[in-house]
């Protein structure tokens, strides 16, 4: 039960879309991540997601599933959070190379990118 610092555990890696756990908290983890660009259009079947930008801008892209050509966005700016509900095809993605800090509070059971297989897919998050 100590306290954890944020600013000094983003300061311990660098890799995008490499999400890193600091905390759990019963069937919830806390996530950094740092990302850049565009991410991989994806849901979670049974989990929300909160996502808390730290540092930067959020551009959450959304998706209808039954009208894939339906896209809208939200911005979400440093200080602000965005739940994503559960079954949302969602698309996080930042602007003009810049690197964003999200700090994300999710179930454990949750796939990093659901049940969608990519290169940017991770399935162990390293603890810090």
């Amino acid at each position: 039960m100590k306290p954890i610092n944020v600013k000094e555990k983003f300061n311990r890696f660098s890799k995008q879309w490499h999400p890193h756990q600091i905390a759990t908290v019963d069937d919830m983890q806390v996530i950094l991540a740092k990302i850049s660009g565009e991410f991989v259009w994806h849901s979670h079947k049974n989990e929300d997601e909160l996502f808390f930008v730290q540092k930067g801008t959020l551009q959450m892209r959304f998706r209808k599933a039954q009208d894939p050509t339906t896209e809208w966005s939200e911005t979400v700016h440093q200080g602000e959070i965005i739940v994503v509900p559960k079954g949302i095809e969602h698309c996080p993605t930042t602007a003009n190379g810049e690197e964003v800090h999200l700090l994300l509070f999710e179930k454990l059971s949750t796939a990093h990118t659901g049940e969608v297989k990519h290169e940017k897919t991770q399935t162990q998050y390293p603890k810090i």
